[in-house]
């Protein structure tokens, strides 16, 4: 079973009021930006602008393998766990993982009905800059389950 499957499986166990509270448990998940990539997010780049907090989100590919460097400050709780829950899912799976994931995957959690407008546009930007990125670097298409 995929990282994914798993993930998606344990949040349609619980009632969709406590779905959120489920999300926010991955806040402290979020590992450590390894201190080469501080320079980066310091510098603004790789940086989620649709986000009204300052999430830092560099998905690379390297060896075949995907790897996510991401920073969001714990101040922005529902950011940064819906980031750790991503590192979860998809850090060091192949690309093929993240392109064939469904594209509406905040709904498929069933958490999208449970965010405001502004959150969840933020939230499904992160998610399709880790699609659009991966798809780049892998040179692959996205393509929707």
């Amino acid at each position: 079973m995929r990282k994914l499957d798993a993930l998606l499986e344990l949040f349609q166990e619980v009632e969709p009021a406590e779905r959120l509270e489920l999300l926010l448990d991955f806040a402290e998940r979020l590992p450590p930006l390894p201190p080469e990539y501080v320079p980066l997010r310091d510098a603004g780049l790789g940086m989620v602008h649709e986000c009204q907090s300052p999430v830092f989100f560099l998905p690379e590919v390297q060896d075949g393998r995907v790897r996510i460097y991401a920073d969001v400050p714990r101040e922005a709780p529902t950011p940064r766990a819906f980031t750790a829950m991503l590192v979860e899912a998809f850090d060091g799976e192949p690309p093929e993982v993240v392109l064939e994931a469904p594209e509406d995957l905040l709904y498929r959690l069933g958490i999208a009905p449970l965010l405001g407008m502004q959150r969840l546009r933020g939230l499904t930007a992160i998610y399709q800059k880790l699609r659009r990125e991966v798809a780049e670097k892998a040179g692959l298409s996205a393509n929707p389950r």
